[in-house]
């Protein structure tokens, strides 16, 4: 079958690179080269720098909203596109390009967490069970009917890039499985009734509210782990929170507290030990590492960027 493919992250590589050894990937459509690192020099997706190891053409399109590019994407002849995690939403005259539709491989249980950032949202707002779906695409925001679905658990302690790269690996299988059956397989309505949104993740979502439980904190944390993470603010400049555990004990929200031979945060239930952070501009270091550098003691307020800690 010959496949147009849409795609940016690395969590689109896994599927990319199973269509490469079944079917005719005959282009790849992927985001324009962005600034990345201190130096801020441009940067090809994982994507596309996949599809140049294979010899692939590749298309970064700015909006593919713009007129011409229907015609230059049906110039490929595809019968069918597919759509992982690629980062723009496609418009009517584009999904109608490949004679037998656009298919999305999308990491929940569809019709729950339609969005940008489904896993994090999962992870979030403690799912134990997620997923992976595909599903013919129409006009509306994640919101065509299911083809296949698989289902897997969220382990207690894993993050949101953890939980990312199972369902990369999963979506591929999923994908490949889906155009095997394709001819056979009635797409099914979603109920729309059942739909929860997982948008896309604002710097400002890792600012941490002090009055929730540590569960709740832990989740986010665990959510926002790679990125953008948990952030707040110490006298000794900011921090990135990327792994922590609930630990028993009571401290007014947002106060470092001695928590046996250690120092935890308070929360509005229980208290949040942090076990990995990162200063501004450093490597990532264990929590009590950071400590011995910053000389941060009990009764410490943490705040958020922006405000006096």
């Amino acid at each position: 079958m010959r496949v147009l493919f849409y795609g940016t992250p690395a969590f689109a590589v896994p599927t990319l690179d199973a269509l490469l050894g079944h079917h005719d990937v005959v282009a790849v459509v992927t985001q324009p080269d962005r600034p990345a690192g201190r130096g801020q020099r441009l940067e090809a997706s994982p994507v596309k720098r996949r599809a140049l190891d294979r010899g692939v053409p590749v298309l970064q399109p700015t909006r593919l909203r713009d007129r011409r590019w229907p015609s230059q994407l049906a110039s490929f002849g595809a019968d069918v596109a597919v759509v992982a995690a690629f980062g723009q939403i496609l418009p009517p005259a584009v999904l109608a390009v490949p004679r037998r539709g656009s298919i999305n491989v999308h990491a929940s249980l569809l019709p729950r967490y339609r969005g940008a950032a489904p896993v994090a949202w999962a992870v979030i707002r403690g799912e134990t069970e997620t997923g992976v779906t595909t599903f013919q695409m129409d006009a509306g925001l994640d919101t065509g009917p299911v083809l296949l679905q698989r289902a897997i658990p969220i382990g207690p302690d894993e993050t949101a890039g953890e939980l990312a790269a199972r369902l990369a690996e999963l979506g591929a299988e999923l994908l490949v499985e889906t155009l095997e059956r394709l001819d056979a397989l009635v797409p099914e309505p979603q109920d729309d009734a059942g739909a929860t949104l997982a948008p896309r993740l604002r710097r400002e979502d890792g600012y941490p509210d002090w009055t929730w439980s540590a569960a709740r904190l832990v989740r986010l944390v665990r959510g926002l782990n790679p990125r953008p993470g948990v952030v707040v603010a110490t006298r000794a400049g900011r921090l990135v929170i990327w792994r922590a555990r609930v630990t028993p004990g009571a401290a007014e929200p947002g106060v470092l507290v001695a928590a046996g031979d250690r120092l935890a945060v308070g929360t509005g239930a229980e208290l949040l030990l942090p076990l990995d952070v990162q200063p501004a501009n450093r490597r990532a270091m264990l929590w009590d590492a950071f400590l011995r550098g910053a000389r941060l003691a009990a009764g410490t307020r943490l705040g958020i960027p922006g405000a006096a800690p």
